[in-house]
């Protein structure tokens, strides 16, 4: 390459992984567009879908189908939100995976934050908008899918442990099936959202199977309803600290025997 064609060229990097760009406004703009503002409004979007459909699910819940009918419907919404916009954003739509992604290399840690925001304005929207389209009557009979098993002091030391658990095992999912280069399938998206499934199936009637701080955040602030409500920020957030810790302790820091795919 020239001098000059060398000098034309600038690296960006991000997610740990540097990229040639020509050194053009209009396409330094699109690349800044396209790394920063274009994943964020991606998160806030999946994570809105995939709220509404679980607050709608558990708010049309028949009472002949227990735990089935919410576990399915996170699941499938989670899967199919990840296959359809996961390229883009890395498909997190949850401040604890986005966390557990950042700490094992997948998510720039200057990109966490406005994650969590996204994430979190996403369960906003989602679970306004399943109260905008839900009955007034069934809305505050499911307390607006707000999160209401843990209901006294003893439950909360079980609820703080499944949560960690449940949401370990969603963010190794996340980790190692969509992260890892070494692991990662084309599988991942529905894997992902099958973890949701058997999660909330294990362990709805102990916490309520939350493992999304988004997740808890739209319907609290909707149906005004925050009993108990740091149990599902304390318990997801240690489990991202967790499965960050494990995967680079257990299998290595990406450069031997994971590598990493930067986002």
């Amino acid at each position: 390459m020239s001098a000059e064609a060398a000098a034309s060229m600038c690296d960006v990097e991000f997610g740990g992984v540097k990229v040639k760009e020509p050194n053009k406004g209009g396409r330094l703009r699109g690349s800044w567009y396209e790394r920063f503002v274009q994943p964020c409004l991606v998160e806030l979007l999946g994570s809105a879908l995939f709220i509404f459909i679980g607050c709608l699910s558990v708010i049309e819940n028949g009472t002949d189908t227990g735990l089935l009918q919410p576990a399915l419907a996170h699941g499938l919404a989670l899967g199919l939100v990840i296959a359809t916009l996961g390229s883009i954003s890395g498909g997190h739509f949850n401040p604890a995976v986005s966390l557990a992604a950042m700490l094992v290399g997948g998510l720039n840690l200057v990109m966490l934050l406005p994650y969590w925001i996204s994430q979190l304005c996403g369960g906003l929207i989602g679970a306004a908008l399943a109260k905008a389209v839900s009955p007034e009557e069934r809305f505050w009979n499911a307390s607006g899918a707000a999160f209401v098993t843990v209901q006294e002091q003893g439950q909360v030391a079980g609820a703080v442990v499944a949560e960690i658990i449940l949401t370990t095992l969603l963010a190794l999912a996340v980790c190692m099936g969509a992260i890892n280069e070494k692991t990662q399938g084309p599988l991942a998206p529905f894997c992902i959202g099958f973890s949701v499934t058997v999660d909330i199936l294990a362990g709805g009637a102990v916490s309520g199977a939350c493992m999304n701080p988004a997740r808890a955040f739209g319907p609290a602030v909707v149906a005004s309803h925050w009993d108990f409500h740091w149990i599902y920020w304390l318990g997801p957030l240690l489990a991202g600290l967790l499965v960050g810790a494990l995967i680079r302790f257990l299998i290595g820091d990406g450069k031997t025997r994971l590598i990493l795919k930067g986002r």
